[in-house]
């Protein structure tokens, strides 16, 4: 993908999973790759095969449910050179009811999976604003389509992601940003332990969500796939 080399991407949840088959994607076509999370070390080994890649990364650990690291990724962000694409991956949910959940939790939950969102792209907004061109992609979850028992914070920010990218898409799709959210099925990544029921090898790779990061990136000017649902071709449950 041509018109994408040379352009800065930041990647939230970086460091593993999802975050990282994105981060490393978008290294492969060419990209500058900002890369942020919590765990310094597993940064340090998504930069090193980066780096094996050919393209410059920076590394930014943070915890973006608190504000001042928000505002110290966008700090560095500034020094590497503007950012071009946004994907919001990081995400965190704990499982229980409502009954049993602790406000804390909820507010944690709201924090990283919706509010940093919005956050850094209010943040980043403005310079592609100006350039006339960029994509803000926000990771999302089938549980922003139908709530389940024992998630009901991580469904809620879910389900405002969903709304807070079709409101961000008619804001700013007159300057040729796209604005997307991917919604994927059961992934096999570590937010879900092993447990019997559960095929690991048909759920969603994390590949195949960066894979769909891609597709929107390629969508011609003239279109934007502003909500992209992937789900597991076999049902994984056994």
């Amino acid at each position: 993908m041509p018109h994408l080399e040379g352009k800065t991407a930041l990647v939230t949840g970086a460091g593993r999973g999802i975050g990282r088959a994105i981060a490393l994607t978008l290294a492969h076509v060419g990209c500058r790759v900002v890369l942020t999370a919590r765990t310094q070390a597993q940064l340090d080994e998504v930069k090193q095969t980066v780096f094996a890649v050919g393209s410059p990364s920076l590394v930014v650990a943070a915890d973006l449910s608190r504000d001042d690291d928000i505002q110290r990724l966008v700090a560095e962000c500034q020094a590497f050179g503007s950012v071009d694409i946004l994907v919001n991956n990081a995400g965190w949910g704990k499982k229980n009811t409502v009954v049993r959940s602790h406000v804390e939790d909820w507010d944690q939950t709201l924090r990283l999976n919706l509010r940093t969102p919005m956050m850094l792209a209010k943040a980043f907004l403005p310079a592609m604003i100006e350039k006339g061109e960029g994509a803000v992609i926000n990771i999302g979850s089938i549980s922003g389509k139908s709530g389940e028992a024992g998630s009901s914070a991580y469904a809620a920010s879910k389900f405002g992601l969903i709304g807070f990218t079709q409101s961000l898409y008619e804001e700013v799709r007159e300057h040729g940003i796209k604005v997307s959210v991917i919604l994927p099925g059961f992934v096999d990544t570590s937010m879900i332990p092993p447990v019997k029921h559960i095929d690991r090898a048909k759920m969603i790779r994390p590949q195949d969500v960066a894979d769909a990061v891609m597709f929107v990136l390629s969508a011609s000017p003239t279109c934007c796939p502003v909500e992209l649902t992937i789900r597991p071709q076999r049902t994984p449950y056994r």
